[in-house]
């Protein structure tokens, strides 16, 4: 898939989403938030694929929300309703998806990155939510941030709209791991080839399940826990990791 601000390529059941307005250092304009819904729905519904990277092209991943729109007045409130659908798209898609980042992850870059399964940054990247300097809101990070970093953390970041380096990014809790630059790519698919490994069924579940973890009372998620158990323990995949398991156990006893 091509379009004007991104590209999709696939490789078996990985497919990657390349941020492509390398000009702009891949900030998303009106075109780059209609085009994100179109890839999002597009990765959602193919079947065969499993891991969706997103990754930006270029010296960047992105800088967030396209400034030179927004200065020249070109940008309402339809911009947010199709951001925030589109990311909420990738947080709820049953695929795990990876965000793989480097240069600059700002504003909306971490907004996206956010609302992804798993962040890998190369060492050297910045981070940060500066909307506030914008007289704005930095979108849903306001409600993702704190899930991962903690009110206070989330606060005094938000607030600020001050820049973090990897190292304290990670320390945070923002990021779940880091590479070398030059390392980036290497390990992102070696992290994607990872959770293609792992049984599906049990994956796209546990993903509904932790979604919903700071939202669902426990009564409530614990019937949620229970229904899906039960559609785990009923799964091709568990059978077929039980006979794995069989069979590794009578390799090792010599049966």
């Amino acid at each position: 898939m091509q379009l004007a601000t991104l590209f999709i390529t696939h490789a078996g059941a990985i497919a990657t989403l390349h941020l492509n307005r390398t000009e702009r250092l891949n900030a998303f304009g009106n075109q780059g938030t209609i085009d994100l819904n179109t890839a999002a729905d597009a990765l959602a519904q193919e079947e065969q694929t499993r891991v969706i990277i997103i990754t930006g092209e270029g010296r960047t991943f992105s800088t967030g929300i396209d400034l030179k729109e927004l200065a020249a007045g070109e940008i309402d409130m339809s911009y947010h309703y199709r951001w925030e659908g589109a990311l909420r798209k990738f947080e709820l898609m049953n695929k795990v998806v990876i965000c793989a980042m480097h240069g600059y992850c700002i504003g909306g870059g971490l907004q996206l990155a956010l609302a992804c399964d798993l962040r890998i940054a190369a060492a050297s990247t910045q981070f940060g939510l500066p909307a506030i300097k914008e007289g704005l809101i930095p979108g849903m990070g306001v409600w993702r941030l704190p899930r991962y970093v903690g009110l206070g953390r989330a606060k005094q970041w938000i607030l600020s709209g001050q820049m973090l380096d990897t190292a304290t990014a990670y320390a945070f809790g923002v990021l779940d791991h880091v590479a070398p630059d030059t390392e980036l790519a290497a390990f992102v698919q070696k992290s994607a080839e990872h959770y293609l490994a792992v049984p599906w069924a049990s994956v796209l579940l546990s993903k509904q399940l932790t979604n919903s973890a700071f939202d669902l009372p426990y009564d409530a998620a614990l019937a949620e826990y229970f229904a899906a158990q039960t559609v785990a323990m009923q799964s091709s995949d568990h059978q077929a990791a039980m006979q794995e398991y069989r069979a590794e156990q009578a390799r090792k006893h010599g049966g």
